[in-house]
């Protein structure tokens, strides 16, 4: 069972239309569109990696007041990442986004109104563990509307915990405690 090709072109237009914001997302860019020139499968089938490379959905709750990023302290990555979650077979990005907000945190998905339900990032990562669970995600990064009043419920069996960030504090700290891209994605998040 492999994507249909209307949702590929969706997949692949959501792709084509980011602007990067600096060499390493054009990279990134580039090596996306070219898998998915080359396959007909983009989803995670077997976990923990096949196929490998196949699609995930992060989203980042933005607070406009003040700009701060709500973060997870994830259990398996062990890091403070943005929320979200691998794409289901034959699943839009933008309903994976839906689906993970619910779940997670359970709250509703509000997209922030100047991106929509289009991601404003992209990475292609791999990720942490064994050989045998390290695989490759192509990360498609939303931004989702919230504020640091908004009530969580998140879910206790994929994080230790969840906090609001601020620009500063996501650049003051430990490198090694956040995902590898953050950095670049709150100075993208800052040129809206």
């Amino acid at each position: 069972m492999h994507a249909a090709p209307k949702l590929l072109d969706e997949i692949y237009a959501l792709i084509d239309k980011l602007q990067p914001y600096d060499d390493l997302e054009a990279r990134h860019r580039q090596e996306s569109l070219a898998w998915l020139r080359e396959t007909d499968d983009v989803f995670r089938r077997v976990k923990p990696r096949t196929p490998s490379p196949h699609l995930v959905a992060y989203f980042l709750l933005h607070d406009d007041l003040d700009g701060s990023v709500l973060l997870v302290d994830h259990i398996k990555a062990g890091l403070w990442l943005p929320a979200g979650g691998h794409v289901e077979p034959g699943e839009h990005p933008a309903d994976t986004v839906r689906r993970e907000t619910a779940e997670e945190l359970g709250v509703p998905a509000l997209f922030l109104p100047q991106l929509g339900e289009r991601p404003l990032f992209l990475t292609v990562t791999e990720t942490v563990g064994t050989s045998e669970q390290r695989h490759t995600d192509v990360s498609l990064w939303f931004v989702l509307a919230s504020s640091r009043d908004q009530v969580f419920t998140p879910d206790p069996g994929e994080f230790r915990g969840i906090r609001w960030w601020t620009p500063q504090e996501v650049s003051d700290a430990d490198p090694h405690t956040l995902d590898p891209h953050m950095g670049r994605l709150i100075s993208k998040l800052a040129t809206l």
